[in-house]
């Protein structure tokens, strides 16, 4: 089913695809602040949206993956690119309806779980929409058409916090924490049923339109390419993934925990008044009582969430450590392995799994940072342009990468790199003064976007080149944002949006270089590895509560160091094998 002539008729309906996977994905980024306020949760519990979110992704694609190991058969080829993703949209309609119901019943539990099912429909989408995107015309320019996908997905993510901060907190940019208080879930409501009409128009705009083909593939596995030893050690490793998280859960039901939330109730009741603002002068009895109170949070807190640390830990080591060891066995035995014989899509699991986990983690725990004093002791909808800003970071850079769908000459190509990001960052301001929200301090981060600027020319569309550049430069970032603050360190952290905008299709590429036969396989497990955006930011929301939310950013230069590592060390590991990699870099 590849051509030579790019069908463009059935290429702008799937944008729509990538277009709804942005736009709810970085709405989570308001709705968690949201949640959190409304179901009185810790940074931890808050992330657990993300949790549920991503974890849908991996146990999704794990699915397809263990399916068609046990019967030979690719169910999204059986199905086809066209009809895989419209069943997805309708999964994802379902997962908004009980959004809807679980609001009712007012359970938070309830409404991960619709979440979880939206995202379910996202994974199935995912898994189809990619290399639909490349079969629509030349396979050498495959590519191009997943950045300009990706160039609509980064519009969804920008546009999407401010319209679910409208929808969930009126049109003005000065609501209050305390009117957040006063909000009903009926506005959750609301939105969720937008949300599920729209799955359901687009799956219609994309099953009845006649310019989409079909795009059946042939969906028997041959025998050679199996994999059992692969599925064996997934499920395995998702096996222990539950059984590191299964503690941290319920340690929230213990008694400790019981414990704590009485004792903070005191402590609140004490030196709260009735206007929810705390009492300037305490009395010396009241001031003892209080100096008691912390000292009692502090002595059963304190080995509490070192003990959820460590299981949260646990699980990050159960991923690393499950797929080194796959790579190391099927290094003695390739029979039984299939794609994980390759060090290259190892490491490159790996890459995506830290690659999307700081991407989401400093998206989530944003807002908490800019709610501290030395950030501006925002509201939770002031934040909303700045967390907006960072999705948008990454759309400046994905525009830039989609200028190599069109048929342009390399004049017009050079030219239009330079201007295409500065005019996203012109519509984003735009978008947030439309919308009612001061956007000041955002008028020098122009800078940044011509520092970025800068470094696509040097790259020169080299993946390896690429990765390893805007690997250091998020590196170093996130390092300026723990040693600063204010303004700096919030355009530090803004930045690191825009050096992740590449990055995706970087380590895509790198992973399945020289693969062969294999690459669909290594594709899947890639995709499996949006796991990071389950696991990451739940990580860093513990860590946060127990060291404050600016130093808790460490966890991304820790990512960024390993996506240097990764795109540095592969780049020579590919030499080796004799590979050369020349082809665009993209964006996810």
């Amino acid at each position: 089913m590849q051509t030579t002539k790019t069908n463009y008729g059935a290429l702008s309906t799937l944008t729509t695809v990538f277009f709804f996977w942005g736009f709810i994905a970085a709405g989570n980024s308001i709705f968690i602040p949201f949640c959190k306020h409304y179901f009185d949760l810790d940074q931890f519990q808050s992330q657990l949206i993300d949790f549920a979110f991503y974890g849908a992704y991996y146990l999704g694609a794990l699915g397809l993956f263990v399916f068609s190991t046990i019967t030979r058969q690719d169910l999204v080829s059986t199905w086809g690119y066209k009809k895989s993703i419209v069943n997805g949209l309708l999964f994802s309609a379902l997962g908004a309806a009980m959004m809807i119901v679980s609001v009712y019943l007012n359970v938070f539990a309830a409404m991960l779980f619709g979440l979880f099912i939206v995202a379910l429909g996202f994974s199935l989408q995912q898994t189809a929409a990619n290399p639909f995107m490349i079969s629509l015309g030349d396979e050498k320019t495959g590519s191009n058409r997943i950045n300009l996908g990706g160039g609509i997905n980064s519009f969804g993510t920008t546009i999407g916090p401010v319209v679910v901060s409208l929808a969930l907190f009126g049109s003005s940019a000065a609501v209050s924490d305390e009117m957040i208080s006063e909000l009903s879930l009926s506005k959750v409501i609301i939105l969720y049923a937008c949300v599920g009409c729209l799955f359901l128009g687009v799956a219609a705009l994309f099953g009845f339109s006649k310019k989409v083909p079909a795009g059946k593939m042939d969906s028997v596995i041959p025998e050679s390419e199996k994999a059992k030893k692969t599925m064996v050690m997934m499920l395995v490793v998702t096996g222990l993934l539950i059984a590191c998280f299964a503690p941290v859960f319920n340690s929230y039901r213990s008694d400790e925990a019981k414990q704590l939330t009485e004792l903070k109730g005191d402590l609140e009741q004490l030196i709260l008044g009735e206007d929810n603002k705390p009492i300037e002068n305490l009395t010396p009895a009241q001031e003892e009582t209080k100096v008691r109170i912390q000292k009692e949070i502090h002595t059963i807190q304190t080995p509490l969430e070192q003990k959820r640390m460590l299981w949260l830990s646990g699980g990050i080591l159960v991923v690393l450590g499950g797929i080194l060891v796959a790579n190391r066995s099927a290094k003695k035995n390739e029979s039984g392995w299939g794609a994980m014989k390759y060090p290259q899509l190892s490491l490159g699991m790996l890459a995506i799994f830290v690659y999307v986990g700081v991407e989401v983690a400093i998206g989530s725990n944003l807002s908490e940072l800019l709610k501290q004093p030395a950030f501006g002791e925002l509201s939770s909808s002031e934040t909303t342009p700045f967390i907006a800003m960072y999705w948008g970071s990454m759309m400046i850079g994905r525009w830039s990468g989609s200028i190599n769908a069109f048929n342009l000459s390399k004049q017009a190509k050079m030219i239009l790199r330079f201007i295409v990001p500065l005019v996203a960052f012109c519509i984003i301001l735009g978008i947030f003064k439309l919308s009612g929200y001061r956007i000041d301090m955002l008028y020098w981060y122009i800078v940044c976007v011509l520092f970025q600027i800068a470094a696509f020319y040097v790259t020169n569309d080299k993946p390896a080149f690429s990765l390893a550049l805007f690997g250091t430069l998020g590196f170093i970032c996130v390092l300026t944002g723990l040693t600063t603050s204010g303004t700096v360190a919030i355009y530090a952290f803004l930045s690191a949006g825009l050096f992740c905008s590449t990055m995706w299709s970087c380590i895509f590429s790198l992973s399945l270089a020289g693969l062969g036969k294999y690459q669909a396989q290594g594709s899947g497990f890639l995709v499996m590895m949006i796991l990071g955006g389950a696991l990451i930011p739940p990580i860093q929301g513990k860590l946060s509560d127990i060291i404050e939310i600016q130093p808790s950013f460490i966890v991304g230069a820790i990512c960024f160091a390993y996506i240097t590592f990764f795109a540095i060390f592969v780049n020579k590991l590919l030499k080796k094998q004799g590979i050369s990699l020349d082809s665009d870099v993209g964006s996810h």
